[in-house]
């Protein structure tokens, strides 16, 4: 993990203060205040300070802060919900933050086709809400209640992945302003298509640095006519994950699969007034036919008693799921609740379902031999796993030593055909593990794409490429 580096920030121009106070009144503001605000997300790394936050709300107007930044080499950085967890809206190198919060709307809903074109700054609970009572729904689940750009930007998934795909699998097509204010549409809303370079995915993931996304289209899905979930005990991690595989081998369409730790759901019980029992544990659901979902959750069922599964446990009724799955959203906050007055570092590694089980327990053997407090969850479905290291923000031998452990467990799922990071992101907290998964060439290729689109190195400066 780095830490932030501000060495090369320069103040903000009086004259570019002034032209954009002068076009968006009170959507401009250097307020110490609002610029603290943008100035930190969910990661461990220092607070760092925008000179200026904007508001646009619409692309004409991120095309005219876009052309202003350029002429005086202001630095941009787009803001969305600000949960990410790996420094992507801390401005290394000062400059003013893009608020796409004004731009949410939901321009275009588009049932037959089962898509939508929607602005940015709409979150995924928004877009949920606005669909109400349409008969469909759009699945990608991060946890947080993040925006769509946000989540396009680090390409996030979550706990409906394994069924429903991550954001690269549910975004037809953008649109984004370049650096140099062009406004260019990439993709549409054909299901496929075989014209040219595939720009839609170059974007997804560039976390802002390679263009500022202003427009989204994105699939839908219809709502499963039936929904069942459950919950699992097991003796010990590695019989969880074979649970898993047997699960996804069989090809059962499970639509989230999350594995939790005995640490973890101790922490669950302790926020979330649960009584569940205190050893690994599996938490699933399954969406389809009523006969469907019946056959999928016996056939797991099966295979859980058949790997040691206990207690399992249904919850058909929705205010039962919602309650079990608030519980898992809110496991962030049930892991800092052990340790008050810490903070998270969190990472997340993904690798070969067939190696999860090995990986995590290599990832626990670290922990235990660091000392630290460090609870696991994972989206095992498709091999994601996450761990919350809890330290004194204050005593930099600890951060240090869950530096240090976050490196053992990236480097071992490297080692396993894995990647440094499922869903987090690169910001600039894993840029020194970019060359280690991909390869100098590789990340020099990518450099030369960032130097294309951006010369001057106005999108978010020192994230995902290092030295860019």
């Amino acid at each position: 993990m780095r830490h932030a580096d501000t060495h090369s920030r320069r103040p903000l121009p009086p004259a570019f203060a002034e032209e954009l106070g002068a076009r968006f009144g009170p959507r401009f503001s250097i307020a110490e205040a609002v610029r603290a605000h943008h100035g930190h997300d969910e990661s461990h790394f220092p607070d760092i300070l925008p000179d200026a936050v904007v508001w646009p709300q619409s692309t004409a107007e991120v095309v005219a802060i876009v052309d202003a930044c350029r002429r005086h080499r202001v630095p941009i950085v787009p803001f969305g919900a600000g949960s990410s967890l790996e420094g992507h809206i801390l401005p290394l190198h000062g400059g003013i933050s893009v608020d796409f919060s004004e731009m949410n709307k939901l321009i275009a809903v588009h049932a037959d086709d089962m898509d939508a074109v929607v602005q940015p700054g709409l979150t995924r609970k928004q877009i949920n809400a606005v669909l109400h009572g349409t008969g469909l729904f759009f699945p990608v689940d991060p946890g947080a209640d993040a925006s769509l750009g946000g989540m396009a930007a680090t390409r996030a998934s979550g706990t409906n992945a394994v069924r429903y795909g991550t954001m690269r699998d549910n975004v037809l097509g953008l649109e984004v302003v370049l650096a140099d204010g062009r406004v260019i549409r990439t993709g549409g809303r054909a299901r496929k298509s075989s014209a040219g370079y595939d720009l839609t995915r170059l974007m997804i993931g560039s976390e802002g640095t390679l263009g500022l996304i202003t427009e989204l289209t994105v699939r839908l899905h219809p709502l499963p006519e039936a929904v069942s979930a459950a919950v699992c005990a097991f003796p010990d991690v590695v019989s969880a994950v074979r649970c898993v595989i047997q699960t996804i081998q069989l090809g059962i369409p499970v639509a989230r699969v999350e594995l939790l730790d005995e640490l973890t759901v101790r922490a669950i019980n302790r926020y979330s007034k649960t009584s569940l029992r205190e050893s690994p544990m599996l938490f699933f659901e399954f969406h389809g036919s009523e006969a469907g979902v019946q056959e999928q959750a016996q056939t797991v069922q099966e295979l859980a008693r058949d790997n040691g599964g206990q207690d399992f446990e249904w919850a058909t009724r929705p205010e039962d799921r919602s309650r079990l799955w608030a519980a898992r959203h809110d496991v962030y906050f049930s892991c800092i609740n052990l340790r008050p007055g810490c903070r998270g570092i969190t990472t997340d590694v993904c690798v070969p379902i067939s190696r999860l089980a090995d990986c995590i327990a290599g990832a626990r053997e670290d922990i235990d031999a660091s000392g630290l407090i460090a609870p696991i969850v994972g989206h095992v479905g498709d091999g994601n796993f996450h761990t919350v290291v809890l330290v004194d923000p204050g005593d930099a031998s600890e951060i240090a030593r869950a530096e240090a452990l976050n490196r053992k467990i990236v480097e071992r799922a490297l080692a396993m055909d894995g990647t440094c990071t499922g869903e987090h992101g690169i910001g600039f907290g894993k840029q020194d593990f970019l060359v280690a998964e991909h390869g100098r060439d590789a990340v020099d290729a990518m450099r030369l794409v960032k130097r294309a689109l951006d010369p001057e190195n106005l999108l978010n400066p020192g994230k995902v490429v290092p030295d860019a």
